[in-house]
This record gives C-alpha cells, structure tokens and sequence, in this order.
C-alpha cells in the first residue's frame, strides 16, 4: 500500500447510524474529504501551476486556499480563534494536513451533541455554526470542483473508478 493510500479519505468513512446535526455536519466534511482527496491525487507540477486564464488562482493556490479553509473548519469544532497563520509547506504536506484537518473535524463533528458551540472565531468578530456550513465547508466544496476541472483542462483527468456517490474508489 503506498503512502497516499494511508492518508484519509481513500474512501469514505462508513456512515454514522444515527442522524443528529452532528453526525450531518461530519458527513458533509467526509464528502468534501473524499472529493478532495481524489481531486487532488496524481497531480503533476504541470496541473499544479495551471490556472485557466491571467486572473485565476492556479491549481496550487486553489489548494492553498483549501487548506486554510480546512483550518478555519478546525478551529470552528476546537473553538479556537483563527490567527491567520501562514503555513510553509510543499504540496504533499499541505494535502496530507488538509485531509487530517478534515477527518479531526468531522469525529469531532459526529461526537458532539450540540453543534450550536462551533463557531468561526476571529479576533474581532465571531460567526455562528450555520457560517461555518455555508462559508469554509462549502467554499471548500466549491473549489475542489475547481481542481477537478482544472486538472481536466491540463490534460490530468480525474481518475477512473472513483464514485463520489458511494463514496469509494473501484481498483
């Protein structure tokens, strides 16, 4: 098995039996870790530069997006204030700290019994929970779009065998 395999979101989690507001907030992160996982294996430096015209992101700054949005969902289940830390790191540190920061936020999401206490805290101002689904989780579901399509027009498709429905990769 190869490292990337070792990494979450290979595949989905198995589903939660109970349907609380916390066990749906952590399926949607498991679904945003799995598109992100796969949109982003077997990138190539060529599908990381590329960006489809002069004032888009490239796919690299896409991720790098990502991966802050992936701290600011984090901090929201820690209630932690976010600090605007900028990270170094190569590509594969910052896909492989994306998808743990992924997976620690949906257990923390599934085990809680009030969702209501996340929140997106900043120094001056605060948001509420429904900030943190329709703000960094859904963004984040948008970009990763992004790089799907991105990759497609670099000439790296996503990769075969993938269902996003299922939530599984057929090898």
């Amino acid at each position: 098995m190869s490292v990337q395999n070792k990494l979450p979101y290979y595949q989905i989690p198995e589903a939660p039996k109970e349907f609380t507001a916390g066990t749906s907030a952590s399926r949607m992160v498991d679904g945003l870790g799995f598109r992100y996982y796969w949109a982003t294996e077997g990138l190539t430096e060529k599908d990381l530069d590329f960006k489809p015209n002069a004032s888009a992101r490239t796919t690299e700054e896409t991720i790098d997006h990502i991966f802050n949005l992936s701290i600011r969902i984090l901090y929201a289940t820690l209630i932690k204030v976010n600090d605007g830390k900028q990270y170094k790191m190569t590509f594969a540190e910052k896909r492989k700290k994306t998808l743990e920061n992924f997976l620690q936020a949906s257990t923390i999401f599934r085990e809680s019994k009030d969702v209501s206490q996340f929140k997106i805290l900043f120094p001056e101002k605060e948001f509420s929970y429904w900030c943190v689904i329709n703000g960094p989780i859904a963004d984040a579901i948008w970009h990763v779009g992004q790089i799907v399509s991105f990759r497609r027009s670099s000439g790296n498709p996503f990769p075969e065998g993938v269902s996003v429905l299922i939530g599984t990769k057929q090898d």
